[in-house]
């Protein structure tokens, strides 16, 4: 007989799960966390413990410079009883939390078979109730109704990435204009456009059926890892299928925010790889802070936040002018 775990262990548990579904979770961990929810009554209870610790976190995730002066200092001050860390290794880890956190989206219940209607102005990831995770382009729209057969989820406009959770009996389906994305356990990303719907599949396989009044509903083609297509919405072309390379896969899908793990790593590289996926752009003008090393973990799309804690702890100065921001040594840290 295994041991029974104490509340502080599975506490620990749900923590990671909430953080390695932020992420994004491959299929395999999938199979792995449902199992997990499904072994001990008190994982769930915990979960949602931990999920609603990390959404009191949500103001300063969404704070931005031009909110304030500076966050609430009582959101990042260090605990007093223990012993005091590096001020920039603290801030910076405290960043990491909260960079991390991951809204969680609750259907209305199955007998309702009612569409739960999410909007979102900017991206966010969210965690659907059969563990797939979507995450969803700033202005994206979707409608999500499951029933006991099956799970259906209609983008309404913009673009969506499915991680999609395994469960052959219960196949999981995407709507987009017409076109229906039909996945078990996969993932692929639908962009709906004006005249057609474009699906790159990143992981496991998808059928795409063509919208029923189109002249090609006959044509569904089944489309695999590496592989995109385009839909069109009108007259009578074909689906298009074409072999993507990993290069235009990452381009086409550089508008979802990743965690970026720095390890003692120079200030130089860490502005470039922020520099690499943010149109505001980081210009070390002080030759000695390409060389500060940077032990943190940040969302990408958190520039705002990085260089304010930098400018808070790191004695920065940070100079914005339209898309540039130039950082300098402080005067009295020189």
């Amino acid at each position: 007989m295994s041991r029974r775990l104490s509340d502080r262990e599975v506490a620990l548990a749900a923590s990671g799960w909430i953080v390695r579904s932020s992420r994004g979770l491959t299929a395999e961990e999938q199979d792995e966390y449902s199992a997990w929810l499904a072994a001990d009554p008190r994982h769930g209870v915990w979960l949602a413990k931990r999920r609603q610790a990390w959404s009191e976190f949500d103001v300063l995730t969404e704070w931005r410079p031009e909110h304030s002066a500076e966050p609430n200092p009582d959101l990042l001050a260090a605990p007093r009883k223990r012993r005091r860390a590096p001020r920039l290794a603290f801030l910076l880890a405290l960043a990491a939390g909260v960079a991390v956190a991951l809204v969680v989206l609750r259907r209305a219940p199955v007998e309702k078979n009612e569409p739960a209607a999410v909007v979102v102005v900017r991206y966010e990831s969210r965690a659907l109730d059969d563990g797939s995770v979507v995450e969803l382009n700033g202005g994206a729209q979707i409608e999500v109704r499951f029933t006991e057969e099956e799970r259906r989820v209609r983008l309404v406009r913009g673009e969506a990435h499915f991680q999609v959770a395994k469960n052959p009996l219960r196949p999981f389906v995407v709507e987009a204009g017409g076109v229906a994305v039909r996945a078990v356990g996969t993932a692929f990303n639908v962009l709906l456009g004006g005249h057609d719907v474009e699906v790159l599949v990143t992981e496991g396989r998808v059928r795409v059926d063509p919208p029923a009044a189109s002249a090609a509903a006959s044509s569904a083609p089944d489309v695999s890892a590496g592989q995109r297509v385009v839909v069109a919405l009108t007259g009578g072309q074909a689906p298009i299928v074409t072999v993507v390379s990993d290069e235009e896969i990452a381009r086409r899908l550089a508008w979802q925010p990743r965690l970026l793990d720095f390890s003692a790593t120079p200030l130089a590289d860490v502005a470039a790889e922020f520099n690499r996926r943010n149109r505001t752009q980081l210009v070390l003008a002080d030759p000695a802070l390409r060389e500060m090393p940077i032990v943190a973990s940040f969302r990408s799309d958190n520039l705002d936040g990085f260089v304010r804690m930098l400018e808070l702890s790191a004695g920065v100065t940070a100079e914005r002018t339209g898309d540039t921001v130039v950082l300098r040594r402080a005067p009295q840290a020189r």
